[in-house]
């Protein structure tokens, strides 16, 4: 990889999905990235779902087209969006430079500013979270937390972006900046710690993917995106384009009234139970200092309510 060319992928190490908060580099959904000898910069982004929210999938491509053109040396940016039933209008939009709104005429009625800055203040709201956690596990009441200061923390990964995220929304994040702060930048004060830190960590669950869109956006599942309609021996195609299921395979019960099914009641308790384990689950999860994130109970600190 040449110089040019690594620079162009560290840019677009910057660009992340709005929801998860990660680098689209490290979910894979960069599906390739060349740049020519004359400094001709061509991306293909593959988001793993055909039907990605296409106010997602703009802000992605938009991201990458600025952070690809901004780096020296890059003489033309060519980023397009692969396999998405909205990337004709996306891709047209993003290199005209049209807006968001005026791509999707008719269709979108505001541009993606405060979608952005919702993301943006929900990690800075999370991040606050992974920084704290720890310090109340190792025994930091919420006087001492509503005391530390982001320069009294060690340099980190996770410092950094907190810092990130604050900046991109204009809240305090030098070193003299409280670790624990509102959404409008007023510090927390000691009596509050426990009430934010469990918002803070509802946050920060809730922006986590969950198993399904885990599954969906890991590496490995990226790699299985396009299945082949036209190839009857592709498993992946869709089941519109699957032969009918044979007549004989449908015979219906004898006696059998239509709409009607054998258990339908107990798969109804059923249902119900787990939906009580779901909530209980929630409950153990949300629970926080109380609780990890496994469930399981953790030793209380004094002043914790």
């Amino acid at each position: 990889m040449t110089g040019l060319a690594a620079a162009v992928w560290a840019a677009l190490d910057t660009v992340r999905d709005p929801e998860l908060d990660q680098p689209i580099t490290e979910l894979e959904f960069v599906a390739s990235c060349t740049v020519s000898d004359d400094g001709v910069a061509a991306v293909r982004l593959r988001l793993p779902t055909f039907f990605c929210a296409p106010n997602f999938a703009w802000l992605m491509v938009a991201d990458a087209h600025d952070a690809v053109s901004a780096v020296p040396g890059v003489t033309h940016t060519d980023i397009a969006l692969d396999d998405h039933f909205a990337s004709v209008t996306i891709n047209e939009g993003v290199a005209a430079r049209a807006g968001f709104v005026a791509a999707f005429d008719g269709q979108a009625q505001s541009e993606l500013d405060e979608l952005r800055a919702v993301f943006l203040r929900k990690a800075a709201l999370a991040g606050q979270d992974r920084l704290a956690r720890p310090l109340v596990d190792a025994g930091h009441t919420p006087e001492q937390l509503a005391a530390t200061r982001l320069g009294d923390l060690p340099p980190s990964p996770e410092l950094d972006r907190l810092r990130q995220r604050r900046a991109d929304v204009g809240l305090p994040h030098g070193p003299d900046a409280p670790l624990l702060l509102h959404p409008d930048g007023a510090p927390v004060p000691a009596e509050q710690v426990p009430l934010h830190l469990r918002r803070a960590r509802l946050t920060r669950v809730a922006s986590k993917p969950t198993p399904t869109r885990a599954e969906i956006c890991s590496p490995p599942a990226t790699r299985m995106r396009c299945p082949r309609d036209d190839d009857p021996a592709d498993p992946r195609r869709s089941p519109l384009s699957r032969p009918a299921p044979r007549a004989d395979r449908a015979v219906p019960r004898a006696g059998a009234r239509p709409g009607t099914r054998r258990g339908a009641g107990r798969g109804r308790r059923a249902a119900a139970r787990l939906s009580e384990r779901l909530l209980a689950r929630i409950d153990a999860l949300m629970g926080w200092p109380d609780r990890d994130l496994r469930g399981e109970r953790i030793p209380r600190q004094d002043g914790w309510s």
